[in-house]
């Protein structure tokens, strides 16, 4: 008998977050195939045992989901993450930069964001050829329709605005990513400098992975409000980023596949009360969330210490005999 293989897919929810988790996972497994396992790990501080027993309810024969509470793993370095979190932001957007070191089993795996529909295998992503890269994913639309944006990718990061890749799709090479300490490098940015970044997990992953990175199509992570416009019959994943929600607003393009599957779930009605219900206040605050993060963006470029003038300190950290930062290590004992 042929062994299958196992595909890991990783998301990271809170309990606010689980109808939009549900929907996602719903269309991830209506497009599983009989010829892999998949296993789907829910990285959480604290779900509820209800919502983690209704997710569980949701497994086949070949989809097996489970649940990771990071709350240990991430207490002596909390505070920190907290610091620069802004808006609706979580600290759940950092558990992907632990992947590696939480799971030393896996030698690769997918991450998503739980505002996304998926409309392919997710095989087909991860069987994907990426070399020695850190990382696959795609460039993010957003910041190349924005004229401030792309300034404050290259002059706040370094980073050429058509290499900035978005990190709600990821496949990560966990192997490469343990060898080049990336976690190591992330922890002694944040601990020792804290600075202010506009997207604050993505932005790391940008910097730390820097030119060991595979871009793929567009169609991977494709968001609705932003680039070429692409059939839907042609596209992979929808992720449905920033401040226009489907369960918000009815004009978001694609808006009509979310509802597919959303109607598949017990929180068809609870969403669309949501989408119903939500105000004009609310919709203003989206604007002015928006024009925040484009404000941000342009005090960032003109501070006098950015992410680009103090990246280079991290590279002592890839010497072989690089054993691990005294403070690094006492602060975060995972590495």
């Amino acid at each position: 008998m042929k062994i299958k293989q196992e595909i890991p897919i990783f998301f990271s929810c809170d309990d606010n977050y689980v109808p939009y988790l549900t929907v996602a996972i719903k269309s991830l497994i209506d497009h599983t195939s009989k010829d892999n396992n998949y296993s789907i790990i829910v990285l959480n501080r604290g779900l509820s045992l209800q919502n983690q027993s209704e997710l569980k309810e949701m497994a086949t024969d070949n989809v097996k989901i489970n649940f990771e509470d990071v709350t240990k793993s991430m207490e002596k370095i909390n505070n920190e993450l907290q610091l620069r979190l802004r808006d609706y932001y979580s600290a759940a957007i950092y558990y992907r930069l632990f992947i590696p070191s939480l799971f030393p089993v896996y030698e690769k795996a997918i991450y998503l964001d739980s505002d996304m529909v998926i409309l392919d295998d997710v095989a087909n992503l991860y069987n994907i050829d990426m070399g020695d890269n850190l990382l696959m994913a795609t460039t993010d639309a957003t910041v190349n329709d924005s004229e401030d944006f792309r300034k404050y990718s290259k002059i706040a990061l370094g980073i050429e605005p058509k290499n900035y890749i978005n990190s709600g799709m990821l496949v990560m090479n966990l192997r490469e990513m343990r060898k080049a300490k990336i976690e190591q490098k992330f922890i002694y940015l944040l601990l020792k400098y804290n600075f202010e970044v506009a997207a604050p997990d993505q932005d790391y992953l940008n910097v730390l992975c820097k030119d060991r990175i595979k871009y793929i199509a567009e169609n991977w992570d494709k968001m609705p409000d932003f680039g070429a416009r692409i059939p839907v019959e042609d596209l992979n994943i929808i992720h449905y980023n920033m401040f226009r929600k489907p369960w918000h607003y009815d004009d978001v393009p694609y808006s009509d596949t979310f509802w597919h599957y959303a109607k598949q779930t017990k929180y068809y009605e609870p969403l669309q009360e949501k989408l119903r219900s939500y105000t004009n206040e609310q919709k203003a605050a989206d604007v002015a969330g928006v024009q925040g993060l484009v404000n941000l963006t342009n005090r960032i470029i003109k501070q006098d210490v950015k992410f680009v003038d103090v990246a280079h300190e991290v590279k002592y950290m890839d010497n072989d005999d690089y054993t691990g930062d005294e403070e690094v290590l006492s602060i975060f004992g995972l590495i």
